[in-house]
This record gives structure tokens, C-alpha cells and sequence, in this order.
């Protein structure tokens, strides 16, 4: 049989679907071996893409590490309305549902890899100083530090996730379910609630 000429419509790209599928993938990579050990030229396969398409639409590997860590800032800073509670359990879900991202994130913190930070110590300063804002309207007791209330719950947000066989041997729950995350959001928001 000959083959078909595409028309017009299959001819055309998608830089935004492209762009996504490349992000998609960088952070599956990223989450799977950190940043150090990750490959463009794997990204590029996963993607389904020629790597040239990520020097073209991101500068490289670089460049899609920033792009993802200006979106988990921005994700993270919509996390961050309401009580601090509601805060806690969302970023519990978040972890769970961006378990790749999340994974990435242990990855920079126990691998010793050397990632660009493009912001990230800004967005969790701020985030230290709106823990200091709800602290002088009352939300959170004068005697704790909220640099240590923030890296206390961010660790117990994620813990599930790089403590799964803990949790399992402490709870006796599978930590990878969707009902245990709900329950476990629950009563780590409790747990802020009494302090709050």
C-alpha cells in the first residue's frame, strides 16, 4: 500500500504538548535517578522527542529542573490558603499525588546532588515568614519556631513516601493506598489542630 501524506492538521506541532510531554518526563527521570544521574538523552526518550527539542524549548537539563521547580513553587504557594491544618492535609495529598516531584525532592536532599536552586530557598523563607505571620495572629503558639514548625511538617507531609516500610510496620496499612494518604491527611491535620 503507498503511504498516506498526513494533512495539514497531523503536520502541525504542539510546542505546548511537546513542552509537556518533556516535563512530564524530565520528572520521571529526575524522581527515578536525581538530578545528577538523570540523561537528557533518556528524557528524550521517554518523552517520545529528539533531544535537541530540549535544549531548543529549555537550555537543557538545567533549565527543565527550573522549569519544574518554578512550577512546584507556584503549586506549593496555592497550597498555603486557609487554616494550617488544611494546609498540612493538602500538602499530604500533594505528595501523593505528585509522587514523582516529591521523590525528586528526596532525592536533593539525601543524594548530595548538586541542583540549581532557582528560588527555592526564597519561596521556603517565605514560607518560614507566613508561618511567622500566623504565629503573631495567634494560629501557632509564641513558643515555637516556625523554621522548625516548617521542616517538622513538611517532613511528616512526606513521610509516606520515604518511610513507606515504617509506616507499614507501624500502622499495618499499605501507605501507598489512596484511603491510608486520606487518613493519614486527617490525622496529621488533627495533630496541627491541637496545637493551633
Amino acid at each position: 500500500m503507498p503511504r498516506r501524506s498526513p494533512d495539514a492538521t497531523e503536520r502541525k506541532r504542539d510546542p505546548e504538548r511537546t513542552k509537556a510531554r518533556i516535563l512530564e518526563a524530565a520528572t520521571a527521570e529526575f524522581a527515578a535517578k536525581g538530578y545528577a544521574a538523570a540523561r537528557v538523552s533518556a528524557i528524550a526518550d521517554r518523552a517520545g522527542v529528539n533531544k535537541q527539542l530540549i535544549s531548543y524549548y529549555f537550555g537543557g537539563k538545567e533549565g527543565l529542573y527550573r522549569e519544574l521547580s518554578g512550577r512546584w513553587r507556584q503549586q506549593g504557594g496555592q497550597l498555603t490558603e486557609g487554616p494550617l491544618a488544611e494546609v498540612v492535609r493538602g500538602f499530604v495529598r500533594s505528595t501523593r499525588e505528585q509522587r514523582d516531584w516529591a521523590r525528586l525532592m528526596v532525592w536533593q536532599n539525601v543524594s548530595g546532588d548538586d541542583m540549581p536552586d532557582e528560588g527555592d530557598a526564597d519561596f521556603l523563607r517565605a514560607q518560614v515568614e507566613a508561618l511567622r505571620a500566623r504565629q503573631e495572629a495567634g494560629e501557632i503558639p509564641p513558643d515555637l519556631d516556625p523554621a522548625c514548625l516548617l521542616l517538622a511538617l513538611t517532613a511528616a507531609a512526606s513521610a509516606t513516601l520515604f518511610m513507606p516500610r515504617m509506616a507499614h510496620r507501624i500502622t499495618g496499612q499499605d501507605p501507598d493506598t489512596d484511603e491510608f494518604a486520606e487518613h493519614y491527611a486527617e490525622q496529621l491535620a488533627r495533630l496541627v489542630r491541637h496545637f493551633t
